[in-house]
């Protein structure tokens, strides 16, 4: 069976602003020092999936500077243009139909953009463990995150203790899907030994996500049929750009994974990162002896655990702790590190005001 990488790239990456913006989100930045995020998630898979079979579905703003940096393994024909965001489970949806009609029944693996990931060849023998299961059974496979620490800023997966299956890989089935919690119910999730951070990874034939769509989301799966009767013909843009905006917006999370009853779990431990926010830089760059993570031209007296990042202009820093300050060329941004998963508010107060300029 082909095997097929499908990779969500049209967030903007608002809690990483004002760095990452609509026309150049996170995923196309180079964060971690080696390339752009969305090309260093394509050739975290190299070997395990061809690097040719990767679908990318990302929205308009994105799709022309994307053509232009993006890996030169994968043909631009591959890149699914979203006229509107209408989450997850759409965007999956469109690149299932865009993969079955043009290569029949196929392994697909969802991955996100903007992860980082520090073992890498770990990473490639737990997908390639999480592949052969999808590929041996109808079932809807994901990998999930073994906790180190009680973080707010993930969803969690609760598992039954006993494993399915033992062969190639434990795999365990899911018993549900957590929002991220209070710091009290992290730290529980963390002792009970039975729940691991939900990694976004999700693996499976095109044929079960297409018969779960059928079953768990069919308003969304009759509208989106013309898209798919349409692709590879003249009209597929004009039908596209007709009903996207009509569609249910609504997660793969809860529309199918929360509702299937046939999801089941791997634990993986590869050095994972979603790289969400700010605060996540500590994952790529170890602090400095005052706890600090500097990307700028700096000079401080008394900073400690902060984050300073800049695009050449001096910042200097004095009796300064617990803070993010990140500089571009016509934004500043100073907030406290502990409120760095609420930068995107920064961002919606922006859109309300129409200062669209800087978003």
């Amino acid at each position: 069976m082909n095997r097929f990488a499908t990779i969500l790239a049209g967030g903007g990456g608002t809690r990483f602003w004002p760095l990452s913006r609509q026309e150049t989100p996170k995923q196309l930045l180079n964060i971690s020092g080696n390339d752009i995020m969305l090309n260093d998630t394509i050739e975290r898979f190299k070997g395990i999936i061809p690097q040719e079979n990767t679908v990318i579905v990302t929205n308009r703003s994105q799709a022309v500077l994307m053509e232009s940096i993006m890996h030169s393994s994968v043909s631009r024909k591959n890149i699914l243009i979203e006229p509107v965001a209408r989450n997850t489970a759409a965007s999956i949806l469109f690149a299932a139909f865009s993969i079955d009609k043009a290569h029949g029944d196929s392994l697909m693996v969802v991955l996100p953009s903007d992860h980082y990931i520090t073992d890498e060849d770990q990473f490639r023998l737990t997908l390639d463990e999480a592949c052969t299961v999808a590929m041996e059974s109808d079932k809807i496979v994901t990998i999930g995150i073994k906790p180190t620490f009680p973080s707010t800023g993930y969803g969690y997966i609760a598992f039954d203790k006993e494993p399915l299956s033992t062969n190639p890989v434990a795999i365990y089935e899911v018993a549900e899907f957590v929002e991220k919690p209070s710091f009290k119910k992290a730290q529980g999730y963390l002792t009970s030994g039975n729940y691991l951070w939900n990694s976004g990874i999700f693996i499976w034939k095109t044929s079960v996500v297409i018969d779960n769509f059928k079953r768990y989301l069919p308003r969304l799966y009759k509208t989106m049929l013309p898209i798919r009767d349409c692709l590879g013909t003249e009209q597929e843009e004009e039908v596209i750009n007709q009903i996207y905006p009509t569609l249910q917006s609504i997660s793969i999370d809860y529309g199918i994974l929360e509702r299937s009853d046939d999801v089941v779990v791997l634990s993986g431990q590869f050095g994972w990162n979603d790289i969400g926010s700010w605060d996540a830089l500590g994952a790529i760059f170890p602090p400095d002896e005052a706890g600090n993570i500097i990307k700028a031209n700096h000079v401080g007296i008394d900073t400690h655990n902060s984050i300073i990042y800049g695009n050449g202009r001096l910042i200097t820093t004095f009796g300064v702790d617990g803070f993010i300050i990140a500089d571009t060329e016509d934004a500043l941004l100073i907030c406290p590190k502990d409120k760095a998963q609420s930068v995107k508010e920064i961002v919606d107060l922006l859109k309300e005001r129409g200062m669209t300029e800087y978003i």
